[in-house]
C-alpha cells in the first residue's frame, strides 16, 4: 500500500473550485512537512504548496498564490489543498508528498508519496 493517499481531484470549468485530501496513513511518524506537486506528461513535477507540522506555516508556488490554499487537520497527518478560480493551466496529476525532516518545496527532498489524483479544468 501507498504510505499517502489523495482524494478530491476531478473535472472542472475554469473558474471553479475543488478541494483535495491527502491522508498520511503509511509513514513511520507524524510529517514534519506535507506538501502538495503536480505533474503533466512529459514536464518535470513542480510544487503547488505545503504547510509545516510545527506551526502551520506555509509556502506556495507564485502561480497559485491568491488561488489555492494548503491546510492540515490538527493531527498534521491530512492536509487539504483549496483550489479556487482554477485555469486550464492547472491541469495535471496531483501528488500529496511528506517528510519526517524539515524540505523546501522541492520534488527531490520527499521520500513518501501517493499515487495521485487527476484535475482537469476545461476552458
Amino acid at each position: 500500500q501507498v504510505p499517502l493517499v489523495e482524494s478530491g481531484g476531478g473535472s472542472v470549468q475554469a473558474g471553479g473550485s475543488l478541494r483535495l485530501s491527502c491522508k498520511a496513513s503509511g509513514v513511520p511518524g507524524t510529517p514534519y512537512c506535507m506538501a502538495w506537486f503536480r505533474q503533466t506528461p512529459g514536464k518535470e513535477r513542480e510544487g503547488v504548496a505545503m504547510i509545516y507540522r510545527s506551526d502551520g506555516v506555509t509556502r506556495y508556488a507564485d502561480s497559485v498564490k491568491g488561488r489555492f490554499t494548503i491546510s492540515q487537520d490538527n493531527s498534521k497527518t491530512t492536509s487539504y489543498l483549496q483550489m479556487d478560480s482554477l485555469k486550464p493551466e492547472d491541469t495535471a496529476m496531483y501528488y500529496c508528498a511528506a517528510e519526517m525532516y524539515w524540505r523546501d518545496l522541492d520534488p527531490a527532498g520527499y521520500g513518501y508519496w501517493g499515487q495521485g489524483t487527476q484535475v482537469t479544468v476545461s476552458s
